[in-house]
């Protein structure tokens, strides 16, 4: 009885029971568990009843890895897509051999392989299926062996600016002409072919070392299946490497040799079943949660922004081509799962917040969350001080941090430089919105900022006419993962039906 009882409490503060829960399924559970231990001095045949009893007690759960630049989560699903349960885990960053901060690997693997076994092992939950999300521009380096063996270079990085001119100078192509036909401005480590182009010239001994380059949320899948995938999301997400104009790599790619790096691509989001689950490939983040937005709301057009270390905005059914102006604005075409084309508009607006709130905090000796209290914006004629971006320029385009840092001596409190400071965001979200924007009279958003009052308010503002709604879609990025995963191959479904 002890190794189920120390079991169930393991499991109990990892993932919350169903309902009816807590110590009254543990009382239940060591009844049965001490009922069918004294039947087996009597019947081994009633014994196993009981057993098989308790087995098809099971809820079908489906599950989703949800790994962010921040916030990193499994969440649970029941066959109705209703959240059941959430796991976050805290992950602090690493460094990299040059002492860039990065992903730490190491970490993030024990934590997803652990959290799938004890889901696997669990006394309550049976797992139909699971799918992964995750961040786009970064890639995890395979060795013979199938290990990683680089870190996960983080796409702050500087690009050198040797190798952009190696780079270009061998293109064949004008950048205006790169960027019209890959639907991306430069975007130095941002761009996932950057960072093998950067590896291969800057490291070369390291770089004939790599037997497969995974985008991340193909590698968590890659932990649990052992096969290597690639998708339409992630290889579409801002990466130089896809010719939007022919529908396949660039040329570039082919003359680097770099797709015998990648994985191959697959347009299915089942990569295999496994002892009756479903198993997906993986998605990039931003993708999964328009697909959410595009179920939810098949007839209805709208905009949807979503909101963290970067604000992305997607319009889904604005249909016009990127002119070069747009790319000059930080626009670029991410391609959905299906391999469609999407139009967004990108910002570093979260980054810029978080780098300004410390240094408010830091000068009015006061709590890095202090701005969490505040509910009200201030209206707009109070608001009238300059500003100096240090992460992000008008046109949306990230650069290094500015000398001269934004003054902050002419405020009297750090609530007045907090109010000031989202005016001007918020003002050059909405430039950023602008330029995707139609007509559409709904407007989504989602992620942290979804959550700010002051955020929120001074964004309506700016759209009177237009309606601004937080998330309708719980956990949009992780939904949005389960519904691709349940479009999968007819085929594979059938076949975890009947296993």
């Amino acid at each position: 009885m002890a190794p189920f009882y120390f079991w169930f409490v393991a499991a109990s503060t990892w993932f919350q029971l169903p309902a009816p829960c807590g110590w009254q399924i543990l009382d239940r559970c060591l009844a049965d568990v001490v009922l069918a231990s004294a039947n087996l001095l009597g019947s081994t045949r009633t014994m196993r009843s009981r057993t098989t009893s308790f087995a098809m007690k099971k809820k079908s759960i489906y599950a989703v890895f949800d790994i962010g630049q921040t916030n990193k989560k499994l969440i649970l699903f029941d066959e109705n897509r209703q959240i059941i349960d959430e796991h976050q885990h805290v992950c602090t960053d690493a460094q990299d051999e040059d002492g860039y901060p990065c992903e730490d690997l190491p970490r993030l693997t024990q934590w997803v392989r652990t959290h799938w076994q004890m889901l696997r092992q669990h006394p309550f939950y049976r797992v139909k299926g699971v799918n992964f999300t995750a961040y786009g521009a970064g890639l995890v380096y395979l060795d013979q062996s199938g290990q990683p063996f680089l870190p996960l270079y983080s796409y702050l990085r500087p690009f050198p600016a040797e190798y952009a001119a190696q780079f270009y100078a061998s293109l064949g192509q004008s950048r205006e002409e790169f960027a019209q036909v890959t639907r991306s401005p430069q975007l130095g480590m941002l761009h996932a072919g950057m960072q093998l182009y950067w590896l291969k010239y800057a490291r070369p001994e390291q770089y004939d070392r790599v037997h497969t380059a995974l985008y991340l949320p193909h590698y968590l899948s890659y932990l649990i299946t052992g096969q290597v995938f690639s998708d339409y999301s992630s290889v579409g997400c801002h990466t130089a490497l896809w010719d939007f104009t022919r529908n396949t790599y660039h040329d570039w790619v082919l003359r680097e040799g770099f797709d015998e790096k990648l994985a191959p691509l697959i347009n299915d989001s089942v990569a295999t079943v496994e002892d009756g689950i479903l198993i997906g490939v993986g998605m990039e983040d931003s993708s999964a949660a328009v697909m959410s937005y595009m179920f939810e709301n098949r007839k209805r057009p709208f905009v949807f922004v979503s909101t963290g270390t970067w604000s992305v905005t997607f319009n889904p059914f604005n249909k016009q081509p990127l002119t070069p102006e747009l790319l000059q604005r930080n626009c670029v075409n991410y391609l959905s799962p299906r391999g469609e084309p999407t139009v967004a508009a990108r910002l570093f607006i979260g980054r810029e917040h978080d780098y300004q709130v410390q240094r408010i905090a830091e000068y009015f000796h006061t709590k890095p969350d202090f701005y969490r209290s505040l509910l009200l914006a201030r209206p707009t004629e109070q608001l009238v001080s300059e500003f100096e971006p240090t992460w992000m320029l008008d046109s949306g385009q990230t650069v290094e941090p500015a000398c001269a840092a934004w003054p902050l001596v002419g405020f009297n409190t750090a609530t007045d430089a907090y109010q000031h400071l989202m005016h001007h965001l918020v003002r050059r979200l909405k430039q950023s919105i602008d330029l995707v924007r139609q007509d559409e009279d709904t407007l989504f958003v989602d992620g942290g900022f979804a959550r700010n009052p002051v955020f929120m308010q001074m964004l309506q503002r700016h759209y009177p006419a237009v309606e601004v709604r937080t998330p309708e879609v719980p956990q949009a990025t992780a939904l949005g993962a389960l519904i691709h995963l349940e479009q999968g191959e007819a085929q594979k479904k059938t076949e975890a039906l009947f296993a």
